[in-house]
């Protein structure tokens, strides 16, 4: 009698698509080994990912960033159906269409840790959802302190302004709504601004807004364009003791600020930028009530699609904001 010896079969790696940025306003679309869950994470196969405003600088070039990037890096506004989980993952199950904040997505497949993936449900299946975005929209707005019958000015009506004109206003504030381009203004007239300015002659918008607030200015301020020019406007329009809340994300060198002007009003300024991993949870679970019950609807707002392999020219437009432009997805 002849025994046999069992022979493990190692089965070869599964690769999948990655895309890295290479060098400046240059991408190239690669493959690499797919990667396996840990304890406490989750594997998602991507549906897509949505290109960040802070994601281009990174295209565009900055004396502090190293290139290459990472494969998928900087992508974190990752949607999909959970692949994998790894050991102690209890909130999801494969086959499960979730968010997440996870920071390698422009790809076929991301890890992402436990906590900051949330299950989308099933009326929202056929709905694109970058949840790190719209869950940054209702943190900006949690932190604004909006209250009914306030005037709240947004100066920068791009994907972030325009979800906050529509929160806003659904929160019983009037918005003034400040951009420079005319798409833009009415994009913000569709999501309830009362009045809409461009940002073109700034001493002629000071002037306008202290005749609509009768001199007081306004009670709340969101500046949500990341420029030094943005943050300047936003501080003349701020009444005494109002907020001035600063959700644009600012990345190309120091600021100055009118201290004296800050100090004399007795302005509260809000830095709106989160960090912590459960107040993004938090955000991302408010954001999904928010579009099941029909507050905000961000579909309008994904206005160009572009294939994995096409990411550059994505980030492109996000760079250069062509007419119509809002918010650009990665789709895979």
């Amino acid at each position: 009698m002849t025994l046999r010896r069992s022979v493990a079969v190692q089965r070869p790696p599964v690769l999948m698509r990655t895309g890295v940025i290479s060098g400046v306003r240059r991408f190239t679309i690669g493959t690499t080994t797919r990667p396996e869950p840990g304890p406490g994470q989750v594997r998602i196969r991507l549906e897509g990912c949505g290109v960040c405003g802070s994601n281009v600088p990174v295209w565009e070039g900055r004396p502090w960033f190293t290139y290459p990037f990472e494969p998928g890096m900087p992508g974190h506004e990752g949607w999909g159906v959970v692949d994998a989980v790894g050991d102690g993952v209890t909130s999801v199950r494969v086959g499960q269409r979730v968010a997440a904040v996870s920071y390698r997505a422009f790809a076929d497949y991301d890890i992402a840790d436990e906590g900051a993936v949330v299950p989308l449900p099933k009326k929202l299946n056929r709905t694109p959802f970058p949840g790190e975005p719209l869950a940054c929209a209702m943190n900006v707005f949690r932190r604004s302190d909006i209250a009914r019958g306030q005037t709240v000015a947004i100066v920068g009506i791009g994907f972030l302004g325009a979800l906050l004109t529509r929160l806003v206003t659904h929160a019983g504030a009037h918005v003034i709504a400040i951009s420079r381009r005319p798409f833009a203004l009415e994009v913000a007239r569709e999501m309830g601004a009362e009045v809409t300015f461009p940002f073109d002659d700034r001493d002629n918008l000071i002037r306008n807004v202290q005749h609509l607030t009768n001199g007081r200015g306004c009670d709340r301020v969101i500046e949500a364009v990341g420029l030094q020019e943005a943050l300047d406007l936003a501080g003349e329009l701020t009444r005494e003791r109002g907020r001035l809340v600063i959700a644009g994300y600012h990345q190309d060198g120091p600021r100055r600020i009118n201290m004296q002007l800050w100090n004399w009003r007795g302005l509260d300024v809000i830095n709106a930028h989160e960090r912590d991993p459960a107040i993004y949870r938090r955000g991302l679970v408010d954001a999904i009530a928010a579009v099941h019950n029909g507050v905000i609807d961000p579909a309008p707002l994904f206005t160009h699609k572009y294939p994995l392999d096409q990411t550059g020219a994505a980030l492109e437009a996000a760079s250069r904001r062509p007419d119509g432009f809002m918010k650009a997805l990665v789709l895979t």
